[in-house]
């Protein structure tokens, strides 16, 4: 979601390590020292002095995430900026290199070297909400950072779905993360512009280094990024996000300034920024797509059995199996069919079968949207509806706004139908749902309520808000998140619209319904793909034959799997998790249970693991029933 999308996004990637560094600790904190003249604020993130004997391990805690954190904003420059820090153009220019992942490394390691001398026994139960989630995260991030995994994964360093080639032109653009409130600003983020160069080149090394090892993205990525690139090129120049921050300055940049600060923006991206674009795309269709994979699976990859293992563990925080994720599908397809089939009956077509029913849905005009006024609208009412029900769900609600946007021209094509970009964590800056209008006959009026309150209120919109505006969280609980959480907190959401009283309305019950099919079908077409052998073109039949999609969404759905192998198993998993555990609660509480009480719990703490989630709500059924 920016987990990376993100959004939650896909950081995990970058690396993880192996434990027992206790007896390394010292040694762990003169490497890192030895960095600090390439990664300035690193030396300030070097162990601090013994805590005092009467500080308690609750706060000797808290510093040890404090020093982290601190390591993580010097090794980390966008996910800084999304946290509404400023990012270290240096350390940019380093994204994708060696260099940059032995500091990360170091850095991983000592933090858990340090984790080692916490008695977790001695921590308040928060604070042992905390460690557990930051030693699972370390120990995950030292895992990916392992030369074994590196070497099948940093040499695949940009997807058509995630990576700095189409993030950047959104964090550089004017309304995005980065501040334009005066020249200093504009001056900072000029010198962002001068190093994202640096960072595709970097990009190209690692992919002409998979080019050697085997270790290869697929043709269908591949030519994917090519037409991103493509699109963003053929934008007019006084259109292209790069030059937004020029449409408008604010009034605290000095009139005589401007001329002077438009001609250097416009020779970086003109003379910088687009003829490395150009470069990128070269290298991408003379060199890199003849050498990319067929086979749409990671499987197919050098090591990608290996890679899957891992990266389904990861998007589930359960050791699942491939197998077992396949058949939890299958038996979910199988459930929620015989309840579209009941809908169908209501939306008034008793007669036929549903595979025909889908093809119904596919081609009748009453069931998809003639011009995008008719999304706009949809989303603006549903809105007002669900902010009358929260009340009734929710005793904390956030403080950020929410903003509801069609993707930009540029992005639209290679997205899904909806997606959330959060807001700032002091609530200054609204979080935004993106709806999409490409391909207006493809996109159905039936899910306008499950997509809002999926990607907006009360899914990621409320979960996001809520974690980064607790301040009394570690920063890696207010930020940070896994996958089930994160996409399965957004699908349990969606179900809330039962209770809201939404889906009375047949339409929009058949929407829901259509929308819990597609993270069933995640389950199956995931799985087909990576493990099993399936291609593009199996999985696509398998989805439309079991929907009402669209083509297109289909197409678009499959594209994503292929290039983001695990993400989409994350919402099911999670969202059945998190179902299961207010059952148990209800019948454990029975009259006591109180479900905004239930929501604060699920929310209060942030992104958890499930298996960490389930502890604490274990203990919150024990305390409210006097054990």
């Amino acid at each position: 979601r920016q987990i990376r999308h993100h959004q939650v996004v896909p950081v995990a990637q970058m690396g993880v390590i192996d434990l027992n560094m206790v007896f390394r600790r010292s040694l762990l904190a003169a490497a890192a020292l030895a960095l600090a003249p390439a990664f300035p604020g690193l030396a300030a993130a070097a162990p601090p002095p013994a805590q005092a004997p009467s500080a308690s391990e609750d706060e000797r805690l808290m510093a040890l995430f404090q020093d982290d954190q601190r390591r993580e904003d010097a090794l980390d420059p966008i996910s800084q900026v999304y946290r509404g820090g400023d990012a270290n153009p240096r350390v940019l220019r380093l994204l994708y290199t060696d260099e940059l992942t032995r500091a990360r490394r170091s850095a991983v390691a000592q933090s858990l070297a340090a984790l080692a001398g916490i008695d977790r026994r001695r921590l308040s139960a928060e604070r042992q909400i905390s460690y557990d989630v930051f030693r699972a995260a370390k120990r995950e991030e030292a895992m990916w950072l392992r030369a074994d995994m590196q070497a099948l994964t940093a040499v695949r360093p940009f997807t058509h779905f995630g990576g700095l080639q189409v993030e950047f032109p959104a964090l550089i653009a004017k309304g995005g993360p980065l501040n334009y409130a005066d020249e200093a600003d504009y001056r900072e983020n000029l010198e962002l512009l001068h190093a994202f160069p640096q960072v595709l080149d970097n990009a190209t090394r690692q992919f002409r280094l998979g080019i050697d090892t085997g270790v290869v993205e697929t043709k269908l990525t591949t030519r994917n990024m090519i037409g991103q690139i493509d699109a963003l090129l053929a934008q007019p120049l006084n259109e292209s996000p790069f030059l937004s921050p020029l449409a408008e300055f604010p009034a605290s940049v000095p009139e005589e300034r401007r001329a002077a600060l438009r001609e250097d923006w416009r020779a970086a991206v003109t003379g910088e920024v687009l003829p490395a674009y150009r470069r990128f795309r070269t290298f991408l269709s003379a060199e890199y797509l003849p050498a990319a994979r067929e086979a749409a699976g990671i499987s197919a990859m050098k090591g990608g059995p290996t890679v899957y293992r891992r990266l389904i563990e990861e998007h589930t925080t359960l050791p699942l199996t491939a197998d077992a994720v396949h058949r939890l599908g299958l038996s979910e397809v199988a459930r929620i069919q015989r309840e579209m089939d009941a809908v169908r009956k209501q939306l008034g077509y008793p007669q036929g079968t549903l595979r025909g029913f889908f093809d119904t849905m596919r081609s009748d005009p009453r069931f998809h949207p003639t011009k995008a006024e008719e999304l706009s609208d949809g989303f603006a009412a549903t809105a007002r509806a669900v902010d009358a029900q929260v009340p009734r769900f929710f005793s904390t609600v956030p403080k950020t706004r929410l903003l509801i946007e069609p993707y930009p021209a540029y992005r639209e094509k290679y997205e899904a139908g909806g997606s959330y970009n959060q807001g700032s964590p002091d609530a200054t800056r609204p979080g935004t749902f993106f709806y999409n209008t490409y391909d207006l006959p493809s996109r159905f009026l039936t899910g306008i309520v499950t997509l809002y309150l999926h990607e907006g209120a009360p899914g990621h919109h409320f979960q996001i808000s809520l974690a980064q505006e607790n301040t009394a969280l570690p920063d890696f609980q207010r930020f940070g998140g896994n996958n089930a959480y994160v996409e399965g907190w957004a699908l349990y959401a969606e179900t809330l619209g039962y209770e809201m009283g939404f889906y009375k309305d047949p339409m929009q019950h058949w929407g829901t319904l259509d929308d819990e099919m597609l993270r069933a079908m995640r389950l199956v077409v995931d799985t087909g793909i990576h493990a099993k052998g399936w291609s593009r073109e199996a999985a696509i039949d398998y989805m439309l034959a079991n929907s009402g999609m669209g083509r297109s969404d289909a197409t678009a759905e499959v594209e994503r799997y292929i290039a983001w192998p695990g993400q989409a198993l994350g919402y099911k998993i999670g969202a059945l998790t998190i179902q299961r555990l207010r059952r148990k609660a209800e019948a454990a509480l029975g009259p006591k249970f109180d479900v905004r009480a239930f929501h604060e719990q699920v929310l209060g703490s942030g992104a958890l693991p499930l298996p960490v989630l389930e502890a604490k709500i274990d203990r919150w059924i024990a305390a409210g029933r006097g054990q």
